[in-house]
C-alpha cells in the first residue's frame, strides 16, 4: 500500500481498522476524523471516509436488500457489511 499511497497509507490504514472494529455503520459517524457521508449524483449510494483533505475510500452496503428506514434513506444502523470500491481523489 505504501508503494500506491505513500503518506496515506498510514491514514487508509486506519480508516480500514475503524470500518472493520465498527458494529454497524452508524458507528462511524461517531468519528469526526473519519467524515462518514453518503455521496450524491453520480455516486448516489455509495459512502465514504476521509483519508486526506482530497482522497477517500469509497464504499458501498453489502447487503441485499440494502437496509432502508421506513420513510426511505438508507439505515445506517442496519448496515453491518460493506464492500470497499475504491480509493480516490474525487473532487
Amino acid at each position: 500500500m505504501s508503494k500506491s499511497f505513500g503518506l496515506l497509507a498510514r491514514t487508509i490504514n486506519q480508516r480500514l481498522k475503524d470500518l472493520s472494529a465498527a458494529e454497524n455503520l452508524a458507528m462511524m459517524r461517531t468519528l469526526p476524523a473519519a467524515r462518514c457521508h453518503e455521496l450524491a449524483g453520480d455516486r448516489k449510494g455509495e459512502l465514504a471516509v476521509s483519508v486526506s483533505t482530497n482522497y477517500r475510500l469509497i464504499f458501498e452496503p453489502n447487503h441485499e436488500p440494502i437496509p432502508k428506514k421506513e420513510g426511505g434513506g438508507l439505515d445506517w444502523e442496519k448496515v453491518t457489511k460493506i464492500r470497499i470500491m475504491e480509493i480516490e481523489d474525487y473532487h
